[in-house]
């Protein structure tokens, strides 16, 4: 297991800055005589049509609803997987994280909506700053090399578990269109299906794979958000009894791991990453909606993640993890107001295909909080970590 979780952590480190990358070429292309050329490509028309069933979405869109699909299926089978075999299935690894994630999406929630109150349209990119971004944190940490504890790793990777978790719920339930009972009802004979399969303990990645795509469109049709398919597809693929025999969901997430990491997730963030600057003006570089933004992720991230672990360590209910001292879970706390990746894909969902005039300023909030989050992060960590190099995982 222990190789499992390092070479987890490589991974997720080295896509992080993949994503920094890919971010920096969006933006200078967005602001760049070569901006024309960056929009149109984001503005390809893509169509797919079976018979009467006709799925015509601009390229953006197939990246946001088509592609995000398969990061959140890769999500759900890292959920499943830690809390069946991983981390997260010893009650008492449990609570420091969870309670980590609830505070560090309650409190930059609360801190938009106290700048927002008032202003409808804003107030529904109330959740903008409550995700946190594992692969540009942890990219951030690989920077400290040695000197990281692996059981500071492990805790960031557990509170962003909970954090995703969290964020499922929250587009589960808030940002949902008009919905097409009939479209829904496919997508609840998919599940049954898929519980039939489980239930019969069929082996076969295809059947279940094939099943999950006719539900992705029926949830792309029903107003429901159609990547929530992933996750769901993810809770029913087979994990396996015997540890050394073959697992469907062992053999899925290593296939999936390195295309999520180094395709898709930069492919996301060069769509959307993208701020034109120019034509913007003073006032709504700075208005309530990016400050609220930014304000969450640096000063509600750690003030929520920090916060409510340190009542649950006074409490007795948590303990600190070994090898983590009070500076250390601090400095992540911080690392925890990187958004990013799931912060860009709540603001395209709550100011949706620019019908908003906050369409654009989220993207500003996201990136600055983000930014101001990593360097803070760093910084801190990098004064009060040991010198020398912390002892690896047992």
């Amino acid at each position: 297991m222990n190789d499992a979780i390092r070479n987890f952590l490589r991974l997720e480190s080295a896509s992080g800055i993949l994503l920094i990358l890919a971010s920096i070429v969006a933006l200078v292309l967005a602001n760049s005589p070569l901006a024309g050329i960056y929009q149109g490509f984001l503005d390809v028309p893509v169509a797919v049509q079976v018979g009467a069933l006709e799925i015509a979405k601009p390229l953006l869109l197939w990246v946001n609803d088509g592609l995000m699909a398969v990061f959140f299926f890769l999500i759900g089978l890292e959920l499943k997987r830690e809390f069946l075999e991983g981390e997260l299935s010893e009650p008492q690894k449990i609570i420091l994280p969870a309670l980590g994630a609830i505070g560090g999406m309650a409190v930059p929630a609360a801190i938009y909506l106290l700048i927002n109150r008032g202003d409808p349209q804003a107030v529904s990119g109330w959740a903008i700053p409550a995700a946190t971004d594992i692969a540009f944190a942890l990219g951030i940490l690989t920077l400290l090399g040695k000197r990281v504890p692996n059981t500071l790793k492990i805790f960031l990777v557990s509170l962003a578990i909970f954090d995703d978790i969290g964020a499922i719920v929250i587009i589960a339930l808030f940002y949902t269109a008009d919905l097409s009972l009939t479209a829904l009802a496919v997508s609840g004979a998919c599940i049954t299906v898929l519980a039939f399969l489980n239930w019969r303990k069929v082996m076969d990645i295809t059947i279940y794979v094939l099943v999950g795509v006719i539900m992705w469109v029926a949830l792309l049709k029903s107003g429901v958000h159609a990547t929530l398919a992933g996750v769901v597809l993810a809770m029913f693929i087979p994990m396996g009894r015997d540890p050394d025999k073959w697992s469907p969901l062992h053999q899925l997430e290593h296939d999936l791991h390195g295309t999520v990491s180094f395709i898709i997730l930069p492919l996301f963030a060069f769509a959307n990453a993208g701020v034109p600057l120019q034509g913007m003006s003073m006032n709504e570089i700075f208005g309530p909606v990016p400050v609220g933004i930014a304000l969450g992720l640096v000063i509600g991230k750690q003030i929520g993640v920090f916060g409510l672990c340190l009542i649950g360590i006074k409490l007795g209910i948590a303990k600190l993890p070994q090898g983590v001292n009070w500076a250390a879970l601090y400095g992540v706390s911080i690392l925890c107001g990187i958004g990013f990746t799931m912060s860009l894909f709540i603001g395209s969902l709550a100011f949706e295909e620019g019908s908003s005039p906050y369409l654009h300023q989220d993207r500003i909030g996201i990136l600055a909080g983000s930014f101001v989050s990593a360097v803070l992060g760093y910084l801190w960590l990098r004064k009060t970590l040991p010198k020398t190099a912390a002892d690896p995982l047992p």
